[in-house]
């Protein structure tokens, strides 16, 4: 069980839900035998935030979550500033706060931009591409990326040029596939790899991030394979980007775009 913002909503709804039960099973019987017609404010503020604390804790839990990006180990796909929509049930219904599944209604694909809680530490979210289904071998030899001894295609690409260039001046990008999806990585020269070779145990995924030399990825004992109850969601859309460092705030061209 983990203490996030999913545990508040679903403690605010028990509490103003309860709220309403007792008011109307004991308190407004006692208030009309009495002829006073005003709610008490708590019973108030409880039926004007019931509602709302319900619909946002459904639409958060089994359909939509927001995501912010923390860091820059997606980049170009997804740099630090960008707000995602994540979706909760492309990967089954899970309960909130308890994260048991009670519906399956489709699997994780590889090349997936996934959000998951980290192994180690479940109140840490990271988000990466998953590279490894269960049972898979995953080879990472420089800035090639082999899947069951079969490398992925990559087309090279010029110096990076997007959002934070300025603190990449001599990182590369390209295009790799992964199966049918190809996205966009970088590599940088200046900043080796995490080379070695990983077989992906049964109900694990492995994740990469798309920054290659500076992702702390599954390469890292501390991060490690995935477990598949650990996934929050798929990435599906860049809602709002913005980056203080350039001279428009908010990045137009980001916002409203697709995630691949």
């Amino acid at each position: 069980m983990v203490f996030d913002f999913a545990f508040l909503l679903v403690a605010l709804a028990l509490v103003t839900g309860l709220i309403l039960l007792v008011d109307r099973r004991w308190l407004a019987p006692r208030r009309a035998a009495r002829g006073l017609s005003r709610e008490p404010v708590l019973v108030d503020w409880s039926r004007s935030f019931f509602p709302v604390i319900v619909i946002v804790l459904l639409l958060r839990s089994f359909l939509y979550e927001p995501f912010r990006i923390p860091s820059d180990s997606m980049m170009p796909t997804l740099v630090q500033g960008d707000f995602i929509f994540v979706n909760k049930w492309r990967y089954g219904l899970r309960l909130p706060v308890v994260n048991r599944k009670v519906l399956e209604i489709g699997s994780p694909q590889r090349g997936d931009v996934v959000v998951f809680r980290k192994p180690a530490d479940p109140s840490v979210v990271f988000i990466k591409r998953l590279v490894g289904l269960p049972g898979d071998t995953i080879r990472v030899t420089g800035t090639q990326v082999l899947v069951n001894g079969v490398p992925a295609a990559v087309v090279p690409g010029g110096l990076y040029s997007g959002p934070k260039s300025e603190q990449y001046p001599y990182t590369m990008v390209a295009t790799e596939s992964l199966g049918e999806v190809a996205h966009g990585v970088m590599l940088d020269p200046l900043r080796p790899g995490l080379e070695g070779e990983w077989r992906v145990p049964a109900g694990y995924l492995f994740m990469m991030g798309d920054n290659r030399n500076n992702s702390r990825d599954s390469r890292f004992p501390d991060v490690g394979f995935v477990p598949e109850r650990n996934l929050v969601g798929r990435a599906e859309a860049i809602w709002l980007s913005f980056n203080p460092g350039r001279g428009s705030i908010l990045l137009w061209e980001r916002m409203g775009t697709g995630i691949r």
